[in-house]
């Protein structure tokens, strides 16, 4: 029978399907330059598909009922923070575009700022499940919370201010949804607002790609080349595309086309039609995703499903945002769809684990008929995760 994990699944796999083909289009140019890599983002595509599998069969309830030092979520957490303070070590952390988001451990380079984001999301979930009857309090409910997302935003953002943006955003949003109170967390908007605008001043790159966003064409050979080489890509495609390969942006035109700007060599070969493709796949993962967190019991379960949905959403919508010139310039990924290892593994598998509610869902429901036809009443509700207890 066809569950709404399986569509999810199918959604996420076709995503990354797309992702290998993109890959192989932008990074193919004139003598088949980029062959090796192509060929490391098939290897990385089939990892994410065997790790989406992976945390589609576990229980993530094991994850709330851990405590102290051999909890999953803590390991998680001390060891993705300390491999983002890597990156900032010199001879350590490598450099990409002016920012040390890399970290090289022998032949082995991932960002460690994936690992954080989702690490959050997943102790915001447990925070708010575990602590659901205080959480519209301040100082023992939503304090301790914010203390630690405020830890990871200055960590990533020390080098990567999209990402702890989207830290920040997503981390604030499972807070209410887990109950905490709208006005206590209304009280750092204008700190957090101050910071973001010292961070901005702070890098003078930061400064141009905001200059470049408000008139590209005052310097359309210097800071404001990236957006309209985007635009170009984005309105050269017209309905239906050049045709998968036939792109010009890619030969040196338009920087970062296999990465960030990927998306906008979608339109140039796909034309409107794959782009559209493309947004309905996410929307499909959201949609279907929602309606997993909807019928989840667990208070748990639903947070964790919920910060993933947003997680992958709001990405995807600043991504596409980004390419098509409505926000500055910021060098954020397209979910499943840019290149690269560590995002695709990480975003399969935290899409994997909302896959997993509603497979322990579906045991349960199962269970729980097999239970009445043995004339054996139920008298639970179904509890996502808890597929073990029936």
């Amino acid at each position: 029978m066809l569950r709404p994990a399986h569509i999810l699944m199918t959604a996420a796999t076709a995503l990354l399907a797309l992702a290998v083909v993109m890959v192989w289009s932008a990074r193919m140019t004139v003598g088949g330059e980029g062959l090796a890599f192509v060929q490391r983002q098939v290897i990385y595509a089939v990892l994410a598909f065997v790790a989406m599998l992976v945390g589609s069969r576990l229980n993530v309830r094991e994850v709330f009922r851990a405590r102290g030092f051999s909890s999953p979520l803590i390991i998680m957490l001390l060891v993705s923070f300390s491999l983002a303070v890597l990156t900032l070590v010199p001879g350590m952390g490598r450099s990409v575009n002016g920012a040390s988001r890399w970290l090289e451990i022998g032949p082995v380079s991932f960002q460690p700022s994936e690992l954080v984001k989702w690490s959050i999301v997943i102790a915001m979930a447990w925070w708010c499940a575990r602590r659901g009857g205080v959480m519209h309090r301040f100082a023992d409910g939503l304090l301790p919370a914010l203390l630690l997302l405020a830890l990871a935003v200055g960590v990533v953002g020390a080098e990567d201010l999209g990402t702890s943006a989207l830290i920040a955003a997503v981390g604030a949003l499972v807070l209410i949804a887990g109950g905490a109170r709208l006005r206590h967390l209304m009280i750092f908007v204008p700190p957090a607002v101050a910071a973001l605008v010292a961070m901005i001043i702070m890098a003078p790159y930061r400064v141009q790609r905001v200059l470049a966003f408000l008139n590209p064409w005052d310097d359309p050979q210097g800071v404001g080349y990236h957006p309209i080489q985007s635009m170009l890509a984005v309105t050269q495609g017209g309905l239906f595309g050049r045709g998968l390969g036939n792109g010009v942006q890619k030969f040196g035109y338009l920087p970062e086309d296999s990465t960030d700007f990927i998306f906008a060599i979608i339109c140039e070969e796909m034309g409107l039609v794959g782009a559209l493709m493309v947004i309905g796949a996410y929307l499909v993962i959201l949609w279907i995703g929602l309606g997993i967190v909807r019928q989840c019991q667990d208070a748990f379960g639903r947070l964790l499903g919920l910060g993933v949905l947003l997680t992958v959403g709001l990405q995807a919508a600043l991504n596409i945002a980004v390419v098509t010139a409505m926000v500055p310039t910021k060098g954020i990924a397209l979910p499943l769809i840019s290149s690269g290892g560590t995002g695709w593994i990480v975003t399969a598998f935290a899409l994997g684990l909302v896959a997993s509610l509603d497979n322990a869902y579906a045991l349960h429901i199962d269970g729980r008929e097999a239970s009445t036809r043995t004339m054996t009443p139920a008298t639970t509700a179904p509890m996502c995760g808890e597929a073990e207890l029936i």
